[in-house]
């Protein structure tokens, strides 16, 4: 029931300033793509985990050993294994991690920063921002961005909200932050300038796409139809065939992984091949998603971050 004590309006019931009103709150501006990227290579490569560790069953309330012990594995053995392939092929990544993921394990989220990849924002315990009011999803977000700054020394310049939810208040949140982009919408395959009601933001998107999502393939759930019913090595035509369009339009691959998922034995193979198989083309930019957005930015604009 609304304020006034009538039923809200149906969408079919809906005038044309409204849903107009809901279409244009956020939306996709000009595009970002380059000419061209760094040292003339055809292709940005922007590879990104989100190390959600125990926290999406702690923002469920599921306190049990079993749920939690799903995320350990992703902090005690995917991430190590994660490491120790993208320092063989020299390669970097953003860790879009949870706060409390990073209280839980400090000297993880420090790793990360030491080793070259960037630590970027995503929610204080992967809750559900669209399900919150507004002074609290800005509270949580706040206080996220002073832990990461904390832990890490570095202040955070991104964000992938949790689940890639977003709320009416999120991209006023995002602005009132500073940040330089999101990572969470998914209007374009390249980067592009978020609109807030038809006006310009600065704030660049770095889109995502359940496609290029491990956990989309390979999630379990025992008490739902969430089943990994896809092989992991089918993974690797998908996301080649990804890559190779990309390279051929001289864009942007942008790929989302979780710790706990690609980390297993038989899964992260498919990212190995997938890395060698990039590597093998040899004309690639690889980079963090603060990277791929300072550079579109500034080849947009001609100036540097806002």
């Amino acid at each position: 029931m609304s304020a006034s004590g009538a039923a809200p309006r149906r969408p079919w019931e809906w005038d044309e300033t409204e849903w107009r009103r809901h279409v244009g709150r956020v939306r996709a501006g000009r595009g970002l793509k380059p000419a061209s990227w760094p040292g003339g290579t055809r292709c940005a490569v922007a590879l990104s985990f989100d190390p959600d560790h125990e926290t999406i069953p702690l923002r469920d309330g599921q306190v049990m050993p079993g749920k939690l012990s799903q995320g350990e594995y992703g902090a005690r053995v995917g991430v190590p294994r994660i490491l120790r392939l993208l320092e063989r092929h020299a390669v970097p990544a953003t860790f879009f991690m949870p706060a409390v993921s990073a209280l839980l394990r400090p000297k993880e989220a420090r790793n990360y920063a030491e080793a070259g990849h960037e630590v970027a924002l995503h929610g204080w315990i992967h809750e559900r921002n669209m399900e919150l009011e507004y002074k609290d999803e800005r509270d949580l977000a706040f206080r996220s961005a002073d832990t990461l700054e904390r832990v890490t020394g570095r202040r955070p310049v991104g964000i992938r909200t949790p689940s890639w939810d977003f709320s009416e208040h999120t991209l006023d949140i995002t602005r009132e932050l500073g940040l330089e982009y999101d990572s969470s919408l998914m209007a374009d395959d390249e980067p592009y300038e978020l609109l807030a009601h038809g006006e310009p933001t600065g704030v660049v998107e770095i889109p995502p796409e359940w496609i290029r999502d491990d956990a989309a393939y390979l999630n379990m759930d025992r008490y739902s139809a969430v089943r990994p019913y896809t092989p992991p090595r089918e993974l690797i035509p998908l996301w080649r065939d990804e890559f190779d369009a990309a390279r051929a339009e001289g864009g942007l691959f942008q790929l989302t992984m979780h710790p706990h998922v690609i980390g297993h034995r038989s899964r992260i193979v498919v990212l190995a091949e997938l890395l060698d198989h990039i590597g093998a083309r040899g004309d690639v930019w690889y980079a963090t998603h603060a990277q791929v957005a300072r550079y579109v930015w500034q080849e947009a604009t001609g100036t540097g971050p806002r």
